[in-house]
Order: C-alpha cells, then sequence, then structure tokens
C-alpha cells in the first residue's frame, strides 16, 4: 500500500489526491493536512463571496474527500503539530500544496502607514479568514487606492462598490459586510505601472464592473492605444480591453447618476504612500511602456487615499529546511520535485499564476512524477506507516484532528446560521469551528 501526504486542502491539493487515486486505485491512502478545521483553501478564504458559482468546485474536492482511500486531516500545524521530516518518516511521499498565502511587499516608503493592506490580508478579512477576522479597516474616508492590474484588484474594488443589495446570495461574512455597506468610499482608483495593453484582468471580471448599481467604472480616453493595435493582442486581453474602451466611452451623466466611481489609473506607478499615522495619499511617477517594459518619465503626482490596498501578487511561506526561491517566491523545485520523496504543487510550485482549474493538470503531471519515482525505486521500500503511524504519533502529542466528518457538522452549523438568501454565515474563529465540530 501507497501512502502520500499532501499539505493543503486547497484545489491543488486534492487535485492532486484526485489524480493519486487515478493512478493507483485502491493501492493507495492520502492523506490531506491543513492548518485550519475546514477544507478547500482559496475556495474558502480567497475566491470572491459574491462569485459563489466558482466556489461550486468544492463539491468536486468533496467527492475525493469522501471515498474511503482520501482523508481530510484538518486543525494540523506543520512545524508546530508534526514536521515535514517526520511526514517523510511516515509517508512515501509528501507533496506542499499550500498556496502562497503571503503578500508581495510593495517595497516603498510608508507601506508601514496605518490603514495599508495586502489583497491576502483584506481578501482574507471579507472572506472570514480566521487569520485576518480582526482586520479592521478603517473604511470611512472617501478615497481607496487599489494598487494592481489583475483580477484580484477587480475582485477588491468590486466588493468595496458594492451596495448590501449586491450582496444577496453571496457568503462575505457579516462583520466585513457591516462594514463594506456604511463606508464613506466615493473614489475608488485601480492602479498600475503600465497600460491597457497589459492588463492581466480577464473578460468576465472586467464586464462585472460596468454592471453596479451605484458604481460607474472611468477610463480615460487618451490612456487607450490606437483601437487598431488591438489586434495584435491575445484573444482574452483583447476582449477585456473591448470593456475599456466601453468604459471610456460612458457619458458623464450616466458618471453623475451614480456616487460611486471605478477609475483606471494607467502608467502609474506608485513610489511612495505619503501621511501621518493613516496614510492619505499615494505618490505617483508617471511612465511609459517601451517593449512591455513599465520606464519612469521623472514626472510625478499625488492621488488621495484614506486606505490603499495592494494586490501585486503573492508568496509562498517558507518551511523550514525546505529549499526555498526567494526571488519567485515559491519553493526551490525542479517541475515538482524539491528532495527526495519531497514535492510541491500549485501556486507552491509555480507561483501565484493560473486559474483554479489550472491545478489539475499540475497535480495529474506530478503524480506521473511521483509514480515514476516510486517505480525507479528512487523512494526506496514503499509502504510505510503512513495514516496508522500518524495516528499513533498524534495521540501521543494530544493533537486535536478535525476530519472531513467533523467538517461537515461546522458547515452545517454555518448554514443554520445564514442571513436571509446567503448559504452560509462563515465561523472566523478556530476555537468556535472546533466546538461545532464537536
Amino acid at each position: 500500500m501507497r501512502h502520500i501526504a499532501i499539505i493543503g486542502s486547497g484545489p491543488a491539493g486534492y487535485y492532486t489526491a484526485e489524480a493519486a487515486q487515478k493512478q493507483w486505485g485502491d493501492d493507495i491512502r492520502v492523506d490531506i493536512f491543513d492548518a485550519l478545521p475546514v477544507p478547500y483553501g482559496l475556495i474558502r478564504t480567497g475566491v470572491a463571496p459574491d462569485h459563489q458559482s466558482i466556489k461550486g468546485v468544492s463539491r468536486r474536492y468533496e467527492k475525493t474527500a469522501l471515498t474511503d482511500n482520501v482523508r481530510f486531516v484538518g486543525n494540523v500545524a506543520i512545524g508546530k503539530d508534526i514536521t515535514i521530516g517526520e511526514l517523510q518518516e511516515l509517508y512515501d511521499a509528501v507533496v506542499l500544496a499550500t498556496g502562497a498565502p503571503n503578500d508581495r511587499q510593495l517595497g516603498i516608503p510608508g507601506e508601514e502607514l496605518g490603514n495599508v493592506f495586502g489583497s491576502a490580508a483584506f481578501v482574507g478579512w471579507y472572506n472570514g479568514h480566521p487569520q485576518f477576522a480582526g482586520l479592521a479597516p478603517d473604511l470611512s474616508g472617501k478615497h481607496a487606492v487599489v494598487i494592481g492590474m489583475g483580477n484580484v484588484a477587480l475582485d477588491v474594488a468590486r466588493i468595496m462598490a458594492k451596495t448590501a443589495e449586491e450582496f444577496a446570495g453571496s457568503d462575505i461574512v457579516g462583520h466585513a459586510l457591516d462594514a463594506l455597506t456604511s463606508s464613506g468610499i466615493e473614489q475608488i482608483t485601480i492602479m498600475g505601472r503600465r497600460g491597457p495593453h497589459q492588463i492581466m484582468m480577464t473578460p468576465k471580471e472586467l464586464g462585472e464592473l460596468g454592471h453596479l448599481n451605484t458604481a460607474s467604472p472611468r477610463v480615460d480616453k487618451s490612456d487607450l492605444p490606437d483601437e487598431t493595435e488591438d489586434a495584435f493582442l491575445e484573444p482574452g486581453i483583447r476582449k477585456s480591453v473591448t470593456h475599456l474602451r466601453s468604459f471610456a466611452a460612458i457619458p458623464e451623466d450616466i458618471h453623475a447618476e451614480k456616487p460611486v466611481e471605478v477609475e483606471f489609473d494607467f502608467y502609474a506607478n506608485p513610489v511612495a504612500l505619503e501621511g501621518e499615522g493613516n496614510v492619505s495619499s499615494v505618490k505617483v511617477e508617471r511612465t511609459e511602456v517601451e517593449k512591455g517594459r513599465a520606464i519612469g518619465t521623472g514626472e510625478f503626482y499625488s492621488v488621495p487615499a484614506d486606505v490603499v490596498i495592494a494586490c501585486i501578487g503573492y508568496r509562498t511561506s517558507p518551511i523550514p529546511d525546505v529549499p526555498f526561491d526567494e526571488r519567485a517566491g515559491r519553493f526551490a523545485n525542479d517541475e515538482g520535485r524539491i528532495l527526495t520523496g519531497l514535492y510541491c504543487v500549485g501556486w507552491a510550485r509555480r507561483g501565484p499564476s493560473g486559474t483554479i482549474g489550472t491545478n489539475r493538470p499540475d497535480g495529474y503531471s506530478l503524480i506521473e512524477k511521483i509514480a515514476e519515482d516510486m517505480d525507479a525505486g528512487l523512494l526506496g521500500r514503499i509502504g510505510k506507516a503512513g495514516r496508522e503511524g500518524f495516528d499513533a504519533l498524534a495521540s501521543t502529542r494530544g493533537i486535536d484532528v478535525v476530519t472531513f466528518q467533523d467538517w461537515k457538522k461546522i458547515e452545517e452549523a454555518e448554514t443554520a446560521a445564514a442571513r436571509d438568501g446567503a448559504p452560509r454565515e462563515k465561523f472566523t474563529d478556530i476555537e468556535a469551528m472546533i466546538r461545532a465540530a464537536n
């Protein structure tokens, strides 16, 4: 019997477990570990709460989780409750599917000012991640700046621009809903160093900005390249730029009817955050794009900012004794192989790129490599103690493991606590999750 430990219960972890089942059938036991008592990783705490259709993919993971040869092992912190080395002694292969939960830093003066947040923290706050539930951003000011030109920046801007009615059917947590729907924000600036042709926003998400009840998107026509140049773009980006062109064509009387404006500030490189105590403005250098790169022009200006959210990418959390690529912000690996018997998959392998679906071929490809290594005898004798060995260790250490059946009790309690029209009201406290599980 083969035994694999997967660290991380998000898409990459569950697709890898699914691939292992397809590869070895009944001759495999997979334990999926997570520090939280709840599964699904970014599906639960990263995907926007008003994108419930995307979260539906968790039903596929549940199908895998309810099989006899895959087990969810929640509420187990790697490095605290058990080390990677100990897992390697217990399992034939250990796979890191930990994602990239940490924000990349802006690396500019003023980043330490109050009311400045990274997207992992801000998104975690409105999605109910226990680590960020107490963030308490001050949204009483009029001006918000969102730095970044990807879908996460779009999510953050859209969530800040929505009314209470527009959150119907979402699973945004109560504390965030209260703060967002009573905020004073009137101007949301989405800021990026390069131009419309270099955005990383997908058409569906960008198009949503044009259908908000009380907010309208604004694009300066002079920022748009000549329309004939759109023909050279990849089709998805071309559709996104078409949305930007439609935003630029919105008449002023339509803007006047909506009290919140979402403005795109292209060719804008933030060089400093300014303020005393809390941020009050962003100092920006105007750029121009040469061969796809943003080059500073020496022209500077300031954008008012009562709150700043930086959506510029993520980094994987380093783990002691596991080689780490500091520059790329992920584990050092060769197509998923880190060390003998130690692998990585998803964002932990490739960095924060691709969609949720990208993790499926990634997981299947990694299992093929693990199978190759096993068949070649590179992992030594197959058939270590696996989950029985872990259970014995957990018992001696008093580790309070949360199983998938326990999670279903947590889910049931969250569903019962939901406000009208919402699918759930998430627990934001680990102890409350454990009480519900028990």
